[in-house]
């Protein structure tokens, strides 16, 4: 679907409606400090409770699990140290993958922890190796708040990512935090159809969705990804890509948010849960009880691969 050229404006103040505070800040001249880790010996022990359906070896300090229940792959590390460099590596090889066959990459962020946890992917071998110039990047909701604002996910991302890497002003994609929330989600949604009309984005042959590479995503306490919460009627909204929510159980209660269809056409899902208040979330979704709440993290399913990285508390309960 082509932009209006009354949809093009919209799109446009996008970025001319940035805040003090820069889209993308240029690097440090010196060389980033390279990454180490001392792994401990003994690896993470896991009972599972049918082991047939899984298949387990332990690797230094970390226990790669396989599960055969159609939720993809399961890892679990001793901490979120180990999480955080396991998850460099998986983004990097992604993205070399893609850039190598196209001329874009479209990544896809969320808030919370998330951030904090791709730390290493600012220190060596990947500083220097990833393809930069050809990330594009998105976020799967946002708070509608000021972008230099303490809750403004774009703030967290910035400061602890994307003010550290090269990647062009113009390929980060901020909503326009001066319109309604309304007005933000349609104004986003009018952003990601402009750019499936340039060439940058693409859409799904299965669901005529638009189709990210990867998405780097979270949960929180309560099995809630994006600003889909459990219970919430968002969560069924089957045909916006973009949408928007007045009544957030977390505050701050207005954000946007991208709708499971949009979620569910990547490529690429990384689930990054770490921390003892997500287990039972994460029992509820991954484990064994027949009467299990599907909850919102339960319904995420990719086109091509779906890889869930914890640490041991968060999967204490599996």
């Amino acid at each position: 679907m082509a932009c209006s050229s009354r949809s093009l404006l919209s799109f446009s103040s996008v970025r001319r409606s940035q805040p003090s505070i820069p889209l993308i800040s240029p690097l440090v001249a010196q060389k980033p400090r390279s990454c180490t880790l001392a792994l401990r010996s003994k690896g993470v022990s896991l009972i599972c409770s049918n082991p047939k359906k899984f298949r387990a070896r332990t690797r230094s300090s970390m226990a790669e699990v396989t599960a055969d229940n159609g939720k993809g792959k399961v890892k679990v590390f001793d901490s979120e140290e180990e999480v955080a460099v396991s998850l460099a590596k998986y983004t990097a090889d992604i993205s070399n993958k893609i850039t190598n066959e196209k001329s874009s990459f479209t990544v896809v962020l969320s808030g919370g922890s998330l951030i904090h946890s791709l730390r290493k992917l600012v220190e060596a071998p990947y500083i220097d190796s990833i393809e930069w110039g050809k990330w594009h990047v998105f976020w799967v909701d946002e708070r509608v708040v000021p972008k230099d604002h303490v809750d403004s996910n774009y703030k967290l991302a910035y400061d602890g990512f994307l003010s550290k890497v090269p990647i062009p002003p113009g390929q980060v994609y901020a909503i326009n935090d001066a319109l309604s929330a309304e007005g933000a989600a349609d104004d986003y949604e009018t952003c990601l159809k402009h750019l499936v009309t340039n060439g940058v984005l693409h859409v799904s042959a299965k669901t005529g969705f638009p189709k990210f590479d990867l998405m780097l995503l979270g949960m929180g306490p309560d099995g809630h990804v994006a600003s889909l919460f459990p219970g919430h009627p968002l969560v069924k909204e089957n045909k916006k890509w973009v949408t928007f929510i007045k009544d957030s159980p977390k505050p701050p209660p207005e954000r946007i948010t991208f709708t499971f269809p949009v979620i569910n056409s990547s490529a690429y899902i990384a689930m990054v849960v770490v921390g003892a208040g997500k287990a039972p979330a994460i029992e509820a979704t991954l484990g064994k009880s027949p009467n299990s709440e599907v909850l919102p993290v339960g319904m995420v399913s990719p086109e091509d691969e779906m890889t869930w990285f914890f640490d041991k508390q968060a999967a204490s309960k599996i």
